[in-house]
């Protein structure tokens, strides 16, 4: 068990040693980490998390036998199941990780700020599952792709989202970004408290909706906060009327 809320016991895994040596060495310039251990593939991983009760797996994505998706979602079955942060020259699997909780997704070469910036979260993680007893079960963050990294973007920091085929447009203030998920698939993860449908292609922020607007002829529109208007497509309307008490 570790005994200080400060540290966070960590087991290095990925298939190449020069890449462990290399995480050993930003890990030991991370006074909040104790590396415990290292595994080169996925089974030995998971038998040392099982004796070593780790609270972080620094985890490799791609590896002979075990991948590192498989490890987490075994690792999650454990008695203490650790946190995880991937570790990955591959950002292709972020909406996998994403959908196993993973705390964050860092690519390779993996620059020191941005690993302090991971382990900095695992801690705020771990402080707030102290707070709550109950771990909610709706979407609270995303990952999405931004120059060479993935940035993390708190649910609540969305006002809105647009389809875009297979992907999802997300709206933060002024700034939007691209995500590789379907809004139908999306739609099942968020909070209906405080994120509402109102169109095939527009999810928004309840908060963000001013009023509703008939425009005639069974038709109405969601006024928003920047002054925007945005037509209710009929399948939704119901639903955004009870929201309005209609």
């Amino acid at each position: 068990m570790n005994d200080n809320p400060e540290t966070l016991r960590t087991l290095i895994v990925d298939d190449e040693p020069l890449a462990i040596e290399r995480m050993q060495v930003l890990c030991a310039e991370i006074p909040q980490l104790t590396v415990i251990g290292t595994a080169s593939d996925g089974e030995s991983a998971l038998r040392l998390a099982d004796k070593l009760s780790p609270d972080l797996l620094l985890l490799d994505m791609t590896m002979p036998g075990m991948d590192g998706l498989q490890v987490a979602k075994a690792a999650k079955e454990q008695d203490k199941s650790p946190a995880v942060i991937f570790v990955t020259a591959h950002e292709n699997f972020a909406v996998e990780a994403f959908d196993l909780e993973a705390i964050d997704y860092v690519l390779k070469p993996v620059a020191s700020d941005r690993l302090e910036r991971a382990i900095e979260r695992a801690l705020n993680r771990r402080g707030e599952a102290e707070l709550t007893e109950e771990e909610s079960p709706w979407l609270t963050e995303f990952w999405v792709p931004h120059r060479s990294e993935l940035l993390r973007i708190e649910a609540s920091e969305v006002f809105r989202i647009d389809a875009e085929r297979d992907y999802v447009r997300l709206h933060v203030g002024d700034t939007s970004y691209l995500l590789l998920q379907t809004i139908a698939g999306l739609e099942e993860k968020l909070d209906p408290d405080k994120f509402i449908r109102i169109h095939r292609s527009t999810i928004l922020r309840r908060d963000f909706i001013r009023g509703l607007k008939h425009e005639g002829l069974g038709v109405w529109c969601a006024e928003l906060e920047d002054g925007e208007e945005l037509r209710i497509g009929r399948t939704y309307l119901k639903k955004v009327k009870a929201m309005a008490g209609r």
